[in-house]
């Protein structure tokens, strides 16, 4: 039973991180059949940043390196990830998506981002912005 406001957004929130953890797995395969949501996100990162180190990537996503190490190369073997040299520094690598990962993620991003207009379809856009709004200040204290 939901006594107050922050038991209804508890459970909404809970409702929503699981739907989006289905939403993630079916986005990842979309990508490749054998592709993690977790290693979807390295993607995604990429895709936002443009390249980046491994133990950037760790410190982001809060990640061990041996794990993150394990999924980075999946995507190599996958042809979605490049490594190369870091001009900066001879002992690092940055990696940055190859054009097939460019070309499937901005793929996958576009039908997720389609299906949550097609969801949203009545909803005003002041409603959108509002809620837009609301998790941007939910996301900057947790």
């Amino acid at each position: 039973m939901v006594s107050g406001p922050a038991e209804a957004l508890e459970r909404e929130l809970a409702v929503l991180l699981r739907r989006s953890r289905a939403i993630n797995r079916e986005t990842a395969r979309s990508v490749h059949p054998d592709l993690e949501p977790e290693a979807y996100s390295l993607l995604v990162r990429l895709d936002d940043v443009g390249e980046s180190r491994p133990s950037d990537l760790a410190t982001f996503f809060g990640i061990g390196k041996p794990t993150l190490s394990r999924q980075v190369q999946l995507l190599e073997r996958l042809g979605l990830v490049s490594r190369e040299a870091d001009p900066t520094d001879g002992r690092a690598v940055k990696l940055t998506l190859s054009p097939d990962g460019l070309e499937k993620v901005h793929a996958a991003r576009s039908a997720r981002r389609q299906r949550l207009h097609t969801r949203l379809e009545g909803w005003p856009e002041g409603d959108m912005g509002a809620l837009a709004e609301l998790l941007h200040r939910l996301n900057s204290v947790i």
